[in-house]
């Protein structure tokens, strides 16, 4: 990778600030289920709750020196807090380095962030907030929308108006026809991605929807194979549809044209 390249810096850059807000968004997904402030009180240890020192909030690091435990009582620190900074490093980096134009970064930044945040809540919850699906939705729409023009790229609002309708309405039917399937929360979210794929191109909204279906078939089918679920087991839709958005947001023009071309 030649690190003098444009996309190789800002994938930097945007992975630095994706583990820094990271543990942002560690706060959001903890509390917002629990409807806690988001703001107060300050980040503190959830067993004896003695308030962090500015060195426990340095995102990897902290937790690496600290070896997982808090300072002041030594109770193991869920290792989620960890995973929640690496996965929105990561996708903040990949977005940085294959979106086509730069004007763009922070509103699918803002959209990796919210992402995180439903998937974990949705894994431990069952849950897809109301609230963090419509400001993310929002935050991001108004940063696209302000970046269009300066990239020369107003038509495709009209595409991304078109995606977030059409998936929201197939994914409405899905739930209309099967409710037990997926919950209307994946109704809404598949919405925000479709019209954060559909800004993107056309074909990137086939290839973020039909890699969140196969992603999630995966662990379907193997655990109906084992016997850990039957067909009217409920499973979290929600990660797999962030992360087949993800997937279509860094990769989905190109395989599109693939497809096209071959």
């Amino acid at each position: 990778m030649n690190i003098a390249h444009p996309h190789a810096i800002a994938a930097v850059v945007a992975g630095l600030f994706g583990l820094v807000l990271g543990s942002f968004v560690g706060v959001v997904a903890d509390r917002v289920p629990r409807k806690e402030s988001i703001i107060r009180p300050g980040s503190h240890c959830t067993s004896c709750g003695t308030p962090l020192r500015p060195l426990d909030n340095i995102p990897l690091i902290s937790y690496l020196v600290l070896r997982g435990r808090c300072h002041s009582c030594g109770v193991r620190i869920p290792p989620r807090d960890l995973y929640v900074e690496l996965a929105t490093a990561v996708l903040f980096a990949g977005v940085a380095w294959r979106l086509p134009t730069f004007w763009a970064l922070p509103a699918y930044c803002v959209l990796a962030a919210g992402l995180v945040a439903l998937s974990v809540i949705d894994l431990q919850h069952k849950l897809l907030p109301k609230p963090i699906v419509y400001i993310t939705a929002a935050s991001a729409g108004v940063l696209v929308v302000l970046a269009s023009p300066i990239s020369h790229r107003l038509v495709d609002l009209a595409v991304a108006g078109i995606g977030a309708a059409t998936c929201f309405v197939v994914f409405l039917a899905i739930w209309f026809v099967a409710p037990r399937a997926m919950g209307f929360g994946d109704v809404r979210l598949a919405g925000l991605c479709g019209g954060a794929l559909g800004w993107l191109s056309g074909g990137a909204i086939a290839v973020g929807m039909l890699a969140a279906f196969l992603l999630a078939g995966v662990p379907a089918v193997a655990m109906l194979v084992t016997g850990k679920a039957d067909r009217k087991t409920a499973l979290a839709f929600g990660p797999y549809l962030a992360l087949g958005t993800m997937v279509g947001v860094c990769f989905g023009p190109t395989i599109a044209h693939a497809w096209v071309s071959v």
